[in-house]
């Protein structure tokens, strides 16, 4: 699954640390998620798509082979 973590945090100018407090998880855990390496659970998808005003689908994509 791939995401737009990283482009919706430099338009609202978050750094990792900052988005990771605001939805309590580390910044290795939006660092992962950036790279593609962890799938965020409902929640926490819910969580970051609250933080940015979007949707879930806005942020993440489902591909094909996913």
């Amino acid at each position: 699954m791939k995401n737009n973590i990283k482009v919706e945090r430099a338009i609202n100018n978050l750094t990792q640390e900052e988005l990771a407090n605001k939805i309590s998880v580390s910044r290795q855990t939006i660092n992962a998620m950036e790279a593609n390496k962890y799938v965020p659970s409902t929640v926490l998808a819910l969580k970051i798509a609250k933080v940015f005003n979007k949707s879930v689908e806005e942020l993440f994509v489902l591909e094909e082979e996913d």
